[in-house]
């Protein structure tokens, strides 16, 4: 089955689509952008744009490849997905996201209403973010973790006053919980299976299957058997 290319779409000459592929009314498909088998473009989403960066920003200077989206992807209504990503099979680009260039995102994740991966964040597989998420640049999100509605994170302790290739993004380990409206200050590591409780600010590494909550987040206890990842796939 060809691509079906709705009326007021723009596919540039240079894009591959693999067949089944459906591209809606007014998106736009950028040379250099490769589309697998089954996706779904929908309306007023962008894919293969080139970024726009100020001078001596630290994401400068890189040659970008094409993106690279795989079967199955949805890239919901009015998201931007740039040059040099790579978007993992049946993964779910929510309205309005924004996927940055080098960044990757693993099988079966979804990127949340509102959201951004910013330039050279590496999300996993299953993971899922939610909505008003921002994932800083240089972020390590491993596969399974969860980051609920407005969780923040940050890479600069300088806020602007560093040297290049000085940014120090978070990582979140495998299967590590995150909940609504949590800040991460730069260079946090959350623990596998840790849990973040909603609001709560870090300000230091989270150990492995710990739960934290307050202000600065301090341990309360540690994740029970039973609400462990193995437990619920």
């Amino acid at each position: 089955m060809s691509p079906e290319i709705s009326a007021g779409a723009f596919v540039s000459a240079g894009a591959r689509l693999a067949d089944d592929v459906d591209v809606g009314p007014g998106a736009v498909v950028n040379e250099g952008v490769a589309l697998g088998l089954g996706c779904v473009v929908e309306s007023g989403a962008v894919l293969g744009k080139r970024p726009r960066l100020r001078a001596g920003s630290s994401a400068a200077g890189y040659e970008l490849g094409p993106l690279v989206i795989e079967e199955d992807v949805t890239v919901c209504c009015g998201a931007v997905v740039y040059a040099g990503a790579r978007i993992g099979a049946g993964a779910i680009i929510g309205d309005q996201a924004q996927v940055r260039e080098r960044s990757t995102i693993g099988a079966g994740s979804v990127v949340g209403r509102g959201s951004v991966v910013d330039f050279n964040a590496h999300v996993g597989e299953r993971v899922l973010i939610q909505t008003g998420v921002y994932v800083t640049g240089g972020s390590v999100v491993e596969d399974d973790v969860f980051l609920g509605p407005g969780v923040l994170t940050t890479n600069d302790n300088t806020m602007g006053r560093h040297q290049p290739g000085t940014l120090d993004g978070p990582v979140f380990r495998r299967a590590c919980r995150v909940g609504g409206g949590v800040v991460l200050v730069p260079g946090i590591e959350v623990g596998e299976e840790a849990y973040v409780a909603a609001g709560s600010v870090v300000t230091r590494d989270v150990a492995p299957r710990t739960v934290v909550m307050g202000v600065p987040a301090r341990p309360v206890r540690e994740v029970p058997e039973e609400d462990l990842i193995e437990r619920w796939k």
